[in-house]
């Protein structure tokens, strides 16, 4: 499966999350599970005896999982809580031994309320169980993603040719669109850029491109967030924007002078279009990975 046809895998998953509720979520997440666990075994809820507060399990590792796909996670917060402590108790009740206990919950990529994960965290304590936990829509598609590509076209559907289709994939695209839709957030207390000041001075920029980084650099923690959330999109990401730079440096290699030329080069290279909302959302990105080394040189220590 190239790229193209990931992203658009990707894309058709999503939309499969954002609409499965109930039972279709349930149905979905077993699919999956099937093919990813080949010991993994469907319970299927019978009449009044129902499915013993077990949706699945794995008997050779004693792994149990429960599932709940509420419409709305941010309406549905006392009820996560209390399905949490209801089903554990039922499921502990009636299957053993239990070593590992898996509440799978369609989030919506919305994440789930931290009190949730004590609540879990509480029940791994109180019954010494080896590992207790969500497992998410994020983390959902990833385990998709490990699938085969005739696996992952099973549980998605027909997959078009994205050659024939009139759509835009480029990830950079997206997660611009992305950065651009992002509110501002207050900032309370001194404003802290990273500690990057040796990196700008030994790739040459001056002042101006270092002043944009640092600016960009306050929009970091919703990127990350975003990008956690998007396993395969952060990967992409990061090889487009590094592919990018190694072209462009490869341009200027025989230049003394060029830090900024490069710079100007990724954010033209970047942005959909010449204007200004977009090549903020670019800078943002470049912040990102000028942090990580993915662009531009690190400095080199220990030099003589």
């Amino acid at each position: 499966m190239n790229f193209q046809e990931k992203a658009l895998s990707r894309i058709l998953f999503q939309n499969k999350i954002y609409k499965s509720d109930g039972q279709a979520f349930e149905d979905l997440f077993t699919e999956i599970m099937s093919y990813f666990e080949s010991d993994f075994r469907k319970i299927k809820a019978w009449g009044n005896i129902g499915d013993r507060k077990n949706d699945g399990y794995i008997a050779s590792k004693g792994a149990y999982y429960q599932v709940y796909a509420p419409e709305d996670i941010r309406k549905s917060y006392t009820q996560t809580i209390s399905k949490i402590e209801i089903d554990f108790e039922g499921l502990i009740a009636q299957w053993n031994p239990v070593n590992e206990y898996y509440f799978v919950i369609n989030d919506k990529y919305k994440g789930v309320h931290a009190d949730s994960e004590q609540i879990l965290a509480k029940l791994k304590t109180d019954y010494s169980i080896k590992y207790c936990g969500f497992i998410t829509s994020s983390d959902l598609e990833r385990i998709l993603f490990e699938l085969d590509d005739d696996q992952i076209n099973a549980v998605i559907g027909f997959l078009p040719n994205p050659d024939l289709l009139n759509l835009d994939y480029s990830v950079l695209n997206e997660v611009v669109g992305h950065i651009m839709s992002m509110s501002l957030t207050p900032v309370l207390g001194e404003i802290k850029f990273p500690d990057w000041n040796d990196k700008i001075e030994f790739n040459g920029l001056t002042e101006y491109p270092a002043f944009l980084l640092n600016q960009a650099s306050q929009q970091l923690g919703a990127l990350n967030r975003y990008l956690s959330m998007n396993s395969v999109l952060a990967d992409e990401l990061q090889k487009q924007l590094s592919g990018i730079y190694v072209g462009i440096k490869e341009m200027w290699k025989d230049f003394k002078t060029k830090g900024d030329n490069i710079f100007w080069e990724l954010i033209n290279k970047c942005s959909p279009k010449a204007e200004q909302a977009y090549q903020c959302a670019v800078i943002t990105i470049m912040a990102k990975y000028f942090e990580s080394c993915d662009i531009f040189e690190e400095p080199k220590k220990n030099q003589i």
